[in-house]
């Protein structure tokens, strides 16, 4: 387990020291702010609930924002109570500075699971841009300092399978709110 630990912290500090510049910093800032508290992606969530082609695509979007919120940000972080990194690694220093635990990464999380559910879908014209976005999302946690690689991983694993259960639990009611409308209908 130290030797996770210290690769965590020597990954931090080699992309501080050889790929963090100011040509850069406004970059990644801009997207992380992206997954800020997931408003990007509950916004297209939203977008996609509006026309009924998309609408369970959208609805599963937020159903797994949700469980994201509450698995990783509530259960998960207050569980392990991870220290950030800028607070434990001597010479790091962040872009930013949160003030809630660090294990796992909410913005990878949520990010990685709102695109996988966009990514299984929607066209791949349209998933593959949002695998990407979440990707660099989750990659600007380590540029800025703010969470280990171990977090980053421990949010895409996390926002994978939940992007799963709820595409799972949405087709579950849906199919239990069809069958549902057509009893009521033959009465």
């Amino acid at each position: 387990m130290d030797f996770f630990i210290s690769l965590d912290g020597r990954i931090l500090l080699w992309i501080q020291d050889n790929i963090r510049c100011e040509a850069l910093n406004s970059i990644f800032m801009f997207i992380t702010r992206l997954g800020d508290k997931g408003f990007f992606w509950a916004a297209l969530a939203v977008i996609l609930m509006i026309n009924k082609r998309t609408r369970p695509v959208g609805a599963t979007c937020a159903a797994a924002l949700l469980l994201s919120v509450v698995i990783n940000n509530y259960l998960l972080k207050n569980l392990v109570r991870r220290a950030r990194p800028f607070d434990t690694i001597a010479g790091l220093t962040s872009l930013r500075t949160p003030h809630d635990f660090s294990f796992p990464s909410g913005h990878t999380g949520s990010s990685v699971a709102a695109a996988v559910t966009l990514f299984l879908g929607l066209p791949k014209k349209y998933g593959i841009p949002a695998l990407v976005l979440a990707v660099l999302i989750s990659l600007s946690r380590l540029y800025i300092g703010v969470h280990y690689p171990t977090d980053v991983l421990g949010g895409a694993v996390t926002g994978v399978g939940i992007a799963f259960l709820s595409r799972t639990l949405v087709d579950a009611l849906s199919k239990k709110f069809s069958e549902k409308e057509k009893g009521g209908q033959s009465t």
